[in-house]
């Protein structure tokens, strides 16, 4: 492997979205999947594993293997779940050349851009490997494993593969917020451990919020095309001007339960390292209080996303943060 190449790789996930069309051909196979699997993202999940691995660890019940099983699993199904929603917007007709969806990165099914095969390569080999984790986990946790599967194959499903899909039905965004916050955090920790934790599924709720207001960013920026299409939205459904406001609401709660969590002693004091994410959080709730703007500034990366860029860079921030805090806890108490 070049450097060249794994320069594109790591691209892929460490910057934004990259225009459908745009220097197309210095890309090779690999980076053409990553980026038409929106590989930018997949840090969310990777995040929620390594903040459920540190839970664990706290609880003095982390182990390495199952920690990576868990890692490598949400990453795989996220990156799984980016295509089946590409596919099912495909054959809906919502991803047309005039959607938000087909200018801000490659679209792996409606670009004509990917051959074929390269996309049903990669997705047969996501399915294999994400089988193999779920079935490792289910032989070793029993019906607990089980569970957690069964409920985030059926939340993957009514998302965006049901007759009617929850994202058409203002109920996309709260099913991200139960994902990415009791569901991974929550049953990673308890993949991890084998047991589960009211405190931990608290503690899930703030990550949670913050992957929640990505997605409602997202669906702010493209409010008018999804309106026209008929999908219901959360944002389509009550207007930019509510939407907002309950984003910015969630931005806020983000804080204000973690410092609860701190004062009830749900979490250690650790958890304040927050604050280091206070800075994008002010820059967020500065962006989303008012209205998108017209056209992108000059050099703008990722036009039609407005609200979406920017809670994401809060979100990866606050991710990082929160880690930082739960490291420090487990330092502080393996070292006592």
């Amino acid at each position: 492997m070049s450097a060249g190449k794994a320069r594109l790789w790591w691209a892929a996930f460490t910057g934004f979205y990259r225009p459908g069309v745009r220097n197309l051909p210095e890309l090779d196979e690999i980076s053409q999947f990553l980026y038409a699997a929106r590989s930018v993202i997949l840090v969310i999940s990777a995040q929620a594993a390594v903040i459920a691995g540190l839970l664990a660890a706290d609880a003095g019940r982390f182990g390495w293997i199952n920690f990576i099983g868990v890692l490598t699993g949400f990453v795989v199904a996220h990156m799984f779940s980016n295509l089946s929603n590409d596919y099912f917007g495909f054959i809906r007709g919502h991803d047309t050349p005039d959607s938000p969806r087909m200018r801000y990165t490659i679209h792996p099914f409606a670009s004509g851009l990917l051959e074929k095969r390269i996309v049903l390569w990669g997705l047969a080999l996501l399915a294999i490997a994400g089988a193999a984790i779920t079935t490792g986990f289910i032989v070793e946790r029993g019906w607990t494993a089980t569970a957690f599967a069964a409920a985030g194959v059926v939340l993957l499903f009514l998302y965006d593969a049901a007759p009617t899909p929850l994202k058409t039905i203002g109920l996309g965004e709260l099913a991200v917020l139960v994902v990415w916050g009791p569901l991974m955090v929550g049953g990673g920790y308890a993949m991890i451990t084998s047991d589960l934790s009211i405190d931990v599924m608290l503690a899930s709720l703030p990550y949670g919020l913050g992957v929640m207001t990505i997605l409602m960013g997202k669906h702010i920026d493209q409010i008018d095309f999804d309106s026209s299409k008929g999908i219901g939205t959360l944002p389509a459904l009550i207007g930019e001007r509510a939407a907002r406001f309950i984003n910015l609401a969630a931005l806020l709660a983000i804080y204000g339960i973690v410092a609860a969590l701190i004062g009830l002693g749900r979490l250690t004091p650790f958890a304040a390292a927050i604050v280091l994410a206070a800075p994008r959080a002010v820059h967020a709730v500065r962006i989303m209080s008012e209205p998108r703007p017209a056209a992108p500034p000059a050099g703008y990366v990722g036009w039609p996303l407005w609200y979406h860029r920017v809670c994401l860079q809060h979100n990866r921030m606050f991710g990082w943060a929160y880690i930082c805090g739960l490291t420090a806890r487990v330092i502080w108490y393996h070292a006592r």
